[in-house]
């Protein structure tokens, strides 16, 4: 949707970028900039940069830059209207929308609304004492929960009927197209009416941080659904890969360590029993975006999976994820219940927080798993599994750590530290070896322009593609040098760049210096990606710090890209008079062979 851009200038103006995205990262200043850990990538040393004068963000690790809106459409994975619309939510700024947006599409505010109507029906059902007595049996007999813990976390009923929900959201006002793209219903392909999505299955309502019901969860109850749990699919206003079960309430108890569990009722146990920091991903697997979001909250993830076999592949993939975001991991084991909804229902409460205490690092799991599948009293079976724990301790970054672990799996193998520590030295220099070897292609291969995504025509043009970098960065950075150019002072047009995404990002500069209210960088964002817009961020940044930016450098590499496309042409215009002249003598020497026979 097209938002006035004297809404996005008032969200702008009352969105500091540094209070943003500090409410993400540690944010430490540097000279009148902040720096940080960058959010988008697992980094060691700090390279994400704040520049507070500018409103603007950049990465110099992995080049994401932008604005407050490029940012938030990173962060929640936000197309540019809804990143616009959760910071109008955030500076309490009013989006007012037509009636022929409303009509064009399905909007997050919407999905919200019906979520909402949507949970209070279910729980309206699960309490009423004919439609929910199935749903209640269930979570008070067989789950042991009580009636608080049922209302804290929303808990409902989807009743066995097909029209029960569609019925009360068409009073409301919804269309059934609006409940499809919700999720809330589905359309039947044999008779074209509606029919609730959900259907006897106990409901789980999913809120996220800022108290919104954003999807459901539903378990079935009956026994005659092939998949015992049913997830919301990604609507306008949810991405299962971006958001947590219970973490609206585990975001307040979880500084010091968040306990992730595989299902929601583990979850929901474990807050029951006191455990406040307990939460679930829903339906899918653990994602880069899950650890970033969880970095935000606290400093340790303990891994409370299930403890067969399936539950610890999972968990062991799950180290790899919180790695790169520098969380620390820990692994729960459970001896005797294969979930921590069974173990506290066995043992209690007080047992399960001494597990908690007695969790394994990850590199205690580790060791552990390589160790059962090697019989190490059998001397190649002890050489294979030195060799595997050596290969894992030389990814580790700190040299303390390293020490600690080569102690232990000598004293686990009967070998020398001397004898693991060669061997960790050596796969460590093999390890970056192959680095180097990585990062010099990589630069060879930016150097050339070869590999990117963002502009892959620069390859093929080098010399015109560093000029029409210079003339964007120029453009982004100077109202002079765009009022130059409108008002021809420069001559420049599109028709001048060789690269389709400079030429579009030109047109957009211009576009926008042409319209009431001139040029602002934050409407840029309708027309590009996050990425794009990253792209963008770097080349303003790269003329930032030159000192040189005057109109001749303009002039110059606008001569340059003008010269470098007529070259190219000119090269064009050879190739495809060669290429006429060879498939000439091909028909002529085809004819004459013809006429011979």
């Amino acid at each position: 949707m097209r938002i006035p851009r004297e809404v996005v200038e008032a969200i702008k103006d009352r969105c500091d970028i540094v209070d943003l995205i500090g409410s993400y990262v540690t944010l430490r200043r540097a000279g009148s900039n902040y720096n940080g850990p960058c959010p988008f990538h697992s980094e060691r040393t700090p390279s994400f940069t704040v520049f507070p004068d500018s409103q603007s963000f950049f990465c110099f690790g992995c080049e994401a830059g932008g604005d407050a809106f490029t940012f938030i459409m990173r962060s929640e994975n936000l197309d540019y209207p809804n990143a616009i619309e959760f910071l109008a939510k955030r500076t309490g700024v009013d989006i007012p929308r037509t009636a022929e947006e409303e009509k064009r599409g399905l909007s997050r505010k919407r999905v919200y609304e019906m979520n909402l109507i949507a949970a209070r029906f279910f729980r309206e059902c699960l309490f009423d004492p004919v439609l929910g007595r199935e749903g209640m049996a269930y979570l008070q007999e067989k789950r042991g929960l009580s009636v608080p813990v049922i209302r804290r976390f929303g808990l409902g009923f989807a009743p066995n009927d097909f029209t029960a929900l569609v019925t009360v959201l068409k009073k409301e006002g919804y269309s059934e197209q609006e409940m499809k793209e919700a999720f809330l219903c589905g359309i039947s392909q044999k008779s074209g009416r509606a029919y609730d999505y959900f259907r006897n299955r106990i409901m789980f309502p999913v809120i996220d941080t800022t108290g919104n019901v954003v999807a459901f969860s539903g378990r079935d109850v009956g026994g005659d659904s092939k998949a015992k749990y049913l997830n919301s699919s990604d609507t306008p206003g949810f991405q299962k890969r971006k958001h947590l079960y219970a973490l609206n309430f585990a975001k307040n108890h979880c500084t010091d360590e968040l306990i992730l569990c595989e299902g929601n009722m583990d979850v929901v146990a474990l807050h029951a029993a006191g455990f406040e920091n307990a939460v679930a991903s829903l339906g899918t697997a653990l994602t880069d975006d899950h650890a970033r979001i969880m970095a935000k909250y606290t400093k340790q993830v303990i891994l409370a999976y299930d403890s067969d076999e399936a539950g610890q592949r999972a968990a062991h993939r799950a180290m790899g994820i919180f790695a790169k975001v520098g969380l620390d991991v820990r692994i729960l084991q459970m001896r005797d219940a294969k979930d921590p909804d069974e173990f506290i229902k066995k043992f209690g409460a007080d047992r399960f927080r001494q597990l908690l205490k007695q969790s394994r690092t990850g590199f205690d799991f580790k060791l552990q798993t390589v160790l059962s599948r090697h019989d190490i009293a059998i001397p190649d079976e002890k050489i294979k599994a030195a060799n595997e724990l050596c290969e894992i301790i030389a990814r580790v970054y700190s040299s303390a750590e390293r020490e600690v672990y080569i102690t232990a799996v000598a004293d686990k193998l009967g070998l020398s530290t001397e004898s693991l520590k060669g061997d960790v030295d050596r796969n460590r220099s093999k390890q970056a070896k192959a680095g180097r070897q990585q990062d010099s292609r990589h630069a060879q291969l930016s150097a050339m322009n070869l590999g990117d995504k963002i502009n892959p025509e620069a390859a093929g043009s080098v010399q015109a593609a560093a000029a029409e970098e210079t003339i964007i960065g120029l453009l982004l950075l100077y109202a002079e040098h765009r009022k130059a150019v409108s008002s021809r002072l420069v001559s420049l047009a599109s028709e001048n760049f060789v690269t389709s995404f400079h030429r579009r990002a030109f047109e957009a500069i211009m576009v926008l210096e042409q319209s009431d209210g001139g040029f602002e960088f934050s409407l840029l964002g309708e027309y590009f990606t996050p990425e794009e817009m990253g792209r963008l961020a770097k080349l303003e940044q790269k003329r930032r710090v030159l000192t040189e930016n005057g109109t001749p450098v303009l002039r110059g590499a606008v001569e340059t890209l003008i010269a470098a496309k007529e070259k190219k042409e000119v090269k064009e215009a050879s190739t495809m008079d060669g290429l006429q002249m060879l498939l000439a003598g091909k028909r002529k020497n085809i004819k004459k062979n013809t006429e011979e026979d």
